[in-house]
């Protein structure tokens, strides 16, 4: 049987989501916990890659096993098993075929930026003492709908066949006193959201004009686009997946 893993976790303490070969990952930690408790090896599948320090509020992956058992009870194991900052809500039955990264429809994200210095909250929010033209950073947002090759955005030397993304929503706005940005496409690049985010802060900033977005996306050189701000700030806050992968009795 194949099954999926809703799940959420504070990045802050790992090297990303995937496997690395000197540091500690999510899947690591996921991986030893239902191998422990299913007494059996178990490989996990991930819906994405986040970067290190980068958090989800919502997660998918996948596994295959032909124990028996019950999924509320494994629930319960697995949150007693794993850290704190490492939390399941729910594990079900997919069909065999169902895959957390492949059939993954859209995926979305939001960057948090404070505007007020936040002993509390500093890892959580990328704090930023200058003040920002939101109106130009949302005139900015809508050029991203009017493209599909975001290589600009991309991580250098990322082994993938296309850099073609299409992009559902980008938007900033005011929530609880932060600016967020919250963006939704059907894939998303290596570093990809980090790089908008510091080519938006720039717009914002009138170090770059908003129509100036145009040539760097024409670019495809990630040279051109803005920094990359940092992963602490940055949610993956949504999956979406068709209803036809779930496990029909």
């Amino acid at each position: 049987m194949r099954y999926f893993i809703k799940l959420s976790y504070n990045g802050k303490a790992y090297h990303g989501w995937q496997n690395q070969p000197n540091a500690i990952s999510v899947q690591e930690v996921l991986e030893k916990a239902l191998s422990t408790l299913l007494q059996q090896p178990i490989a996990i599948v991930g819906a994405g890659r986040t970067d290190a320090g980068v958090h989800a509020s919502q997660m998918f992956a996948h596994f295959d096993t032909e124990q028996e058992f019950s999924e509320e009870q494994l629930v319960f194991k697995m949150n007693s098993f794993l850290p704190n900052d490492i939390a399941i809500q729910d594990i079900f039955k997919v069909q065999p075929e169902a895959h957390a990264r492949f059939d993954a429809l859209s995926r979305e994200y939001v960057y948090r930026i404070s505007l007020e210095k936040d002993v509390f909250n500093f890892n959580q929010t990328y704090y930023m003492k200058m003040m920002l033209d939101v109106d130009k950073m949302n005139e900015a947002s809508n050029i991203l709908f009017e493209y599909k090759d975001f290589q600009c955005f991309s991580k250098s030397n990322t082994d993938v066949k296309t850099y073609n993304c299409e992009i559902m929503k980008a938007q900033w706005q005011y929530v609880d006193g932060e600016l967020q940005f919250t963006v939704k496409a059907d894939r998303f690049l290596r570093n990809m959201v980090r790089a908008i985010v510091g080519t938006m802060i720039n717009i914002g900033l009138g170090k770059i004009k908003v129509a100036d977005l145009h040539e760097i996306i024409k670019s495809k050189s990630r040279s051109e686009a803005g920094y990359s701000v940092p992963g602490h700030a940055l949610y993956l806050t949504k999956i979406e997946y068709p209803d036809s992968i779930m496990f029909q009795e």
